[in-house]
């Protein structure tokens, strides 16, 4: 789909004073700008984040009560219970809580629902597992913010409830009485008050103040931040750093806002990883084939991440956190192999649904939500496919999956439709929902499937224009070739780790001439870009098409020169002991 670009401009006598007190570049100046970075304090704060910059866990709510009963449980020799869910977020936080209590001393085990026979959330099942433990609390992971029925199930069976999550709290009157317990959000807006699950303990950074540093954590990181708390009374026994490394997979994982404790969470887990200190984790690398590798967020996302949710999506995710907690490798030999198997078969399955959704598509057209359902579909790759469909063509996208009288379905948004708050105005439709702002999960009758596409079209209508709609390349700043260097490489390093809310730096470049245009690898376009007397070497992924339309819409052939713009990330390249400057091009076109 055709990209408008579009460049981001400071003005520049302030980028000139950015540069020279934070001793950066302009171009990096630029980028910081971009980012929200804005002033000299600032950009010290980010290109160099500490541990020891992490905020204060007991501000955030809840923390300090559920401290306390876990403390008491250890002192007084009681079983707990960890609820946590099937993805990688709720694995790694599963993982992370099960390992932290039992430095404690504390007995415990897990619950992970199945996908298919439980579906996500705090489910009723774990609650029976617990009886049988013989735990007197049970703690959740990445969900439980609006379990309120299994939330009272709970306190009838005179189990305490801490509940740590990190999705949407509800906003409106649950469906089932009677009311649960009432919080109150912090720092104003239009609906200060959440309804919140009877729980001793309700931990959410969604409850606090939008502008926090803890706002846009993941499952893993608020797991995290309840064990920094208990770090900070047990000192001798915890340390957070233990932890940080399967925070950072999960923070990776659910493609939360990589800015704040995010970015500082993945910056130290990946070093940690890199060591190889869990077995798990290391045999998981050598099947994925990047042993030796230097670890970057988008890497993991196309090799570990997809293996581990394998388990989650078309089998059981218990096998996932035995793989994070083992200490023997001959386990995680086993367990790695298994998973990498798996996510084979994922692929497969996940291919077959999704050509099956693009020729729905073709039947019926593109509306401004894509909403498809079918009776053959596996729940466990919908999700996936959602991801995939609103790439592809940049709408909101629901695909559903029909069992009988039953549909549960899974979306994926854009960033001007807020998918929670549209399935809140659609709730007379669904059984139930819950997630965030680009990513959900919902259940709804078959019967009522068309009439909540309607709806969710009503709301796209009104809430997103055709701009919203169409794909944007924004670059951060514009460059002449002179201004590319090895210092400006290394300053763009300082800028990891890549990801959602701190992207790759995007840089663009006018009247280009390409010289000696080469296709490798079947798909990848090699040239040199030159502009006036600079040259340097440049490398499109997935290009060549690209390169042959810009030949067809001009009427030439390679042998003649060829003017272009481009946009691209410059990096360090070593090939045979040769190091140079390379342009990764994201996107070229004719010069305008």
């Amino acid at each position: 789909m055709h990209r408008k670009w579009l460049v981001n401009k400071t003005n520049s006598e302030y980028i000139q004073y950015l540069s020279k007190k934070a001793s950066i570049s302009p171009t990096l100046a630029q980028v910081c700008i971009n980012r929200g970075i804005k002033t000299p304090e600032e950009v010290s704060s980010f290109l160099k984040p500490d541990l020891s910059t992490l905020s204060d866990p007991f501000d955030l709510h809840g923390i300090r009560s559920a401290v306390e009963r876990i403390t008491a449980a250890a002192e007084n020799n009681e079983k707990i219970l960890v609820h946590g869910d099937y993805d990688v977020d709720g694995v790694s936080a599963t993982a992370l809580m099960i390992s932290a209590l039992k430095l404690l001393g504390i007995e415990c085990t897990f619950f992970v629902p199945n996908r298919i026979e439980h579906g996500y959330g705090f489910h009723p099942a774990s609650i029976e597992k617990a009886r049988e433990f013989g735990a007197t609390l049970i703690i959740t992971v990445d969900c439980g913010i609006t379990s309120f029925e299994t939330a009272r199930l709970c306190a009838k069976a005179g189990m305490d409830l801490i509940i740590t999550d990190h999705h949407e709290p509800d906003r409106q009157s649950p469906p089932t009485p009677p009311s649960p317990s009432r919080g109150e959000g912090e720092g104003g807006g239009e609906s200060p008050d959440f309804f919140l699950p009877e729980a001793l303990a309700v931990i959410n950074p969604k409850l606090s103040h939008p502008q926090s540093s803890v706002f846009n954590l993941s499952g893993a990181g608020v797991a995290l931040k309840l064990v920094h708390g208990l770090s900070m009374i047990h000192a001798s026994r915890l340390t957070i750093r233990d932890f940080i490394d399967l925070a950072a997979l999960g923070t990776i994982a659910d493609v939360v806002s990589l800015t704040d404790e995010n970015r500082l969470v993945v910056k130290e887990g990946l070093k940690l990883m890199e060591n190889g200190m869990r077995p798990g984790l290391e045999a998981l690398r050598k099947v994925s084939g990047i042993s030796g590798r230097v670890l970057r967020p988008q890497l993991l996302s196309f090799t570990l991440i997809p293996r581990m949710n394998a388990a989650g999506r078309v089998s059981d995710a218990h096998k996932v956190i035995n793989l994070l907690l083992t200490d023997s490798e001959d386990e995680a030999v086993q367990l790695a192999s298994w998973l990498d198997q798996l996510n084979a078969e994922r692929q497969r399955i996940e291919e077959e649904v999704y050509q099956d959704a693009l020729h729905q598509i073709q039947k019926k057209g593109v509306g401004p939500v894509i909403v498809l359902s079918s009776d053959t579909w596996h729940q466990g790759v919908i999700g996936i496919v959602a991801s995939r469909i609103t790439e592809k063509f940049c709408r909101p996208a629901c695909i559903i999956s029909r069992e009988g009288a039953v549909a549960r379905g899974s979306g994926r948004s854009i960033p001007s439709f807020h998918l929670y708050n549209a399935l809140s105005r659609c709730r007379e439709f669904l059984t139930r929902f819950g997630g965030h702002e680009l990513a959900a999960g919902f259940e709804l009758p078959a019967a009522h499937i068309d009439s909540f596409e309607a709806s969710m079209a009503r709301i796209a209508q009104m809430t997103c224009d055709e701009n919203d709609l169409v794909p944007h390349l924004r670059i951060d700043a514009e460059v002449d070739f002179s201004e590319i260097h090895f210092g400006l490489t290394k300053e763009i390093e300082m800028l990891e780790p890549f990801g959602s809310g701190n992207p790759e730096p995007l840089l663009g470049s006018r009247g280009l001439e390409i010289l000696y245009p080469r296709i490798v690898k079947s798909n990848h376009l090699k040239m040199k870009l030159r502009q006036k007397s600079h040259a340097l070497e440049a490398i499109g992924f997935d290009m060549a098409i690209a390169y042959n339309t810009i030949l067809q819409q001009g009427g030439i052939t390679a042998v003649q020169p060829i003017t272009v713009d481009a946009v691209f990330t410059p990096c360090i390249n070593e090939w045979e002991g040769v190091t140079y400057l390379q342009l990764n091009l994201k996107a070229i076109r004719p010069s305008m």
